[in-house]
């Protein structure tokens, strides 16, 4: 499914983190009224995967989409 390769649930921002599941939440939330401000549609409870990845540093890191 393209969605899923596309957009990180809350659940999986906390694995890659090792964070609790309410602390992603406010990570997802603060990087998507990031991306709202720039123009870009945002799905409450995900987030870009490559938005993420990029924010939180990984670059092409194993959680990166082209490694899977």
């Amino acid at each position: 499914n393209m969605a899923n390769n596309t957009f990180l649930k809350v659940e999986d921002v906390a694995e890659i983190l090792g964070v609790s599941k309410s602390y992603a939440y406010k990570i997802v939330r603060s990087l998507n009224a990031e991306l709202k401000e720039k123009g870009f549609l945002v799905v409450s409870g995900r987030i870009n995967r490559r938005y993420f990845l990029e924010k939180a540093c990984y670059g092409t890191d194993k959680y990166d989409e082209r490694n899977e």
